[in-house]
């Protein structure tokens, strides 16, 4: 292909307070065009293919946001969205990056970028393994990691441990409970997803001795019943009401790895679930623990290598099942980043661009 010397980008137009609008008078984002340079010295052209969607990109556009308490630059209005990809290199100027090669890298939502070769990743080949290469964007990338890193570093759990996982049937979630339950060999690993199919295929699927769908009307009563005596290990994916409940179900002296807050994401101060049980953490010493992946970014590398052994060994499964790839036109690359706060995904969703 000709080499291109301009890229459609979508880009933020209005920082939203709730639900993002991709339509009306003010819509989250605009689909605009801009002049692409060619690649200098040590830089390289890339071509974007698949695009990973995660929930926590909401936080990054979000209203009112102060800089100064967020873990990375939030996207201002009138750039373009932040994303990790994977990309094709169609020109380079850098030593040991070839043309055609694919690379993981952070883009953005931009069909064709022009970046540091050395801001980009080389994608590892897995002897014995075969994978699809967009695992490295989920089970094999960050979102693994991610997944490893709370459940085995933040609230270091045991063989001995009984452990809650909610939104188990996610990109991180799901990873959670094969680990839990596979790696470190948990007594008792308990899931919580929206549906009873999504539930069916945690238990199924992914191994967990239970799990609770809570759009079911019994919800309540059935959480109970599962973590009847409580339970030791909650890794919260959802936040608000939920985290609210299970405060309440936690044994005394119980870890929480507080990885992700879906539930709020989309709700502004004033409409944000304040929770009600805090006197649960002083009373029963629970330890509540926020973290980031990228702290842990210097143990990727051996972190990956486990979950390849653990592949290879049968103990976790990496495959079709733990994704959902959503073919889709330039143009509809919002309507499935979307998807992530309508529960249209089955683990990790991945936008393919075509």
């Amino acid at each position: 292909m000709s080499i291109p010397s301009e890229t459609r980008q979508w880009v933020l137009s209005n920082k939203p307070t709730s639900l993002p609008t991709l339509s009306g008078p003010y819509p989250t984002f605009s689909l605009t065009t801009s002049p692409l340079e060619s690649p200098s010295q040590d830089q390289v052209l890339l071509q974007l293919l698949y695009l990973s969607n995660d929930p926590a990109q909401r936080g990054w556009i979000s209203a009112g946001v102060d800089p100064a308490r967020l873990y990375t630059t939030p996207v201002e209005i009138g750039s373009p969205m932040h994303a990790r990809g994977i990309c094709k290199i169609l020109k380079s100027d850098a030593n040991g990056w070839e043309e055609g090669e694919l690379v993981l890298a952070n883009p953005g939502w931009k069909e064709y970028a022009v970046l540091d070769a050395d801001k980009c990743q080389k994608i590892p080949s897995l002897e014995g393994l075969d994978v699809g290469v967009t695992q490295f964007l989920g089970a094999l990338g960050l979102t693994g990691l991610t997944a490893w890193y709370g459940i085995k570093e933040v609230v270091k759990a045991g063989p001995e441990d009984t452990v809650v996982v909610s939104g188990a049937a996610g990109a991180t979630g799901s990873m959670v409970v094969q680990i839990a339950k596979h790696i470190i060999g948990c007594k008792r690993v308990i899931g919580i997803a929206g549906g009873a199919e999504k539930c069916r295929w945690v238990k199924e699927h992914l191994g967990a001795d239970a799990c609770v769908d809570y759009k079911s009307e019994t919800f309540v009563e059935e959480l109970k019943k599962e973590t009847e005596g409580f339970v030791e290990v909650y890794f919260d994916n959802v936040g608000g009401e939920m985290l609210d409940l299970m405060l309440t179900r936690i044994k005394r002296h119980g870890r929480i790895a507080a990885c992700g807050a879906v539930a709020e994401y989309n709700k502004d101060s004033a409409q944000g679930y304040g929770i009600k049980n805090w006197f649960e953490v002083v009373s029963n010493r629970i330890e509540i623990k926020g973290f980031i992946v990228w702290d842990y970014l210097g143990k990727a590398a051996e972190t990956t290598q486990a979950m390849v052994k653990a592949t290879k060994e049968g103990k976790i499964k990496i495959d079709a099942g733990n994704e959902t790839v959503v073919e889709t036109g330039f143009e509809g690359v919002p309507e499935t980043w979307m998807k992530l706060f309508e529960g249209g995904n089955r683990g990790k969703l991945i936008t393919k661009l075509v």
